[in-house]
């Protein structure tokens, strides 16, 4: 599976340009690993580095952390020779990556339940 349509790269790569550095992004893509609790939702690609995505990401273990990740490595993996990672077609972000970020730390993993979203809305 592509990880990405050409628009989606298009907006990652507009989101990472230097005078984008910083901004609350909304994630553009969902990705996960099938059979496991692997999760990342990407808002940016760096131009430089193209391959180097940022975004918030949660390998299953109770502590998702926003960061980088590279999309060579992610697209390398393989679980059982069976499943790869994919893109959640169905993903349509409803907020920024601050309030996914704030979810996640309270609950211990990506969410997208809308009441725990929309809870982490209101700064601390």
């Amino acid at each position: 599976m592509i990880l990405m349509t050409s628009e989606q790269r298009q907006q990652m790569l507009e989101n990472g340009k230097p005078e984008n550095f910083g901004k609350d992004h909304i994630p553009v893509i969902k990705l996960f690993l099938p059979g496991t609790a692997c999760t990342w939702l990407l808002t940016e690609l760096n131009p430089e580095e193209p391959t180097i995505a940022f975004g918030l990401c949660d390998l299953g273990m109770g502590f998702p952390e926003l960061g980088y990740v590279d999309l060579d490595e992610l697209n390398s993996i393989r679980v059982r020779n069976l499943f790869r990672v994919e893109r959640d077609l169905q993903f349509k972000s409803k907020h920024p990556i601050s309030v996914y970020a704030k979810a996640a730390r309270r609950e211990s993993a990506i969410t997208e339940d809308s009441a725990i979203l929309n809870r982490c809305l209101t700064p601390d």
